[in-house]
């Protein structure tokens, strides 16, 4: 699949809350625990402020996934750190889109001169914790039981990739 990365703005809140919602109703990818109103939309753009972010376009302009890097904290001891989220939309994971958004990602943070990323992942999100492993990430601690969704425990998953 050929997909065109562009840089997230406001007008893709609808399309974007979208993907995240699907994650919040059906999985653990997402740990909120219901789906968001619209007006949360822009809760991403403002999250990534200053950082990149973007969205994943197919062919038909549909969008398929996006990603965003964002402060890991505050704190200056901590400014060449980030952390990132990528979203899928619900069907088009296992064609490198998300490959495709992390490396683009990881290009910009480079080029920023961030140092490390990490990756906060369900337990329970078996496919992502994979998906980081096998993209460069590695694990380096667990929150045990740290969060409850749909009446089960999960552990909070901690990754890291060193630029």
């Amino acid at each position: 699949m050929h997909i065109v990365l562009e840089p997230l703005t406001e007008g893709d809140g609808p399309e974007i809350l979208d993907i995240f919602n699907y994650y919040a109703e059906h999985s653990f990818a997402a740990y909120s625990l219901s789906p968001l109103p619209v007006e949360m939309a822009g809760m991403f753009l403002d999250v990534s402020n200053g950082y990149p972010s973007v969205v994943a376009r197919n062919e038909e302009g549909l969008a398929v996934g996006f990603g965003m890097l964002r402060p890991y904290s505050p704190m200056s001891a901590f400014s060449a750190t980030c952390e990132i989220t990528i979203f899928l939309k619900n069907g088009f994971t296992g064609q490198g889109t998300g490959k495709a958004i992390l490396e683009h990602l990881v290009e910009e943070a480079t080029e920023m001169g961030l140092s490390s990323i990490l990756a906060s992942i369900s337990s329970l999100n078996e496919g992502s914790v994979r998906f980081h492993l096998m993209n460069g990430f590695h694990e380096c601690g667990r929150f045990r039981d740290a969060g409850e969704k749909f009446g089960r425990k999960f552990d909070v998953v901690y990754c890291q990739r060193m630029l």
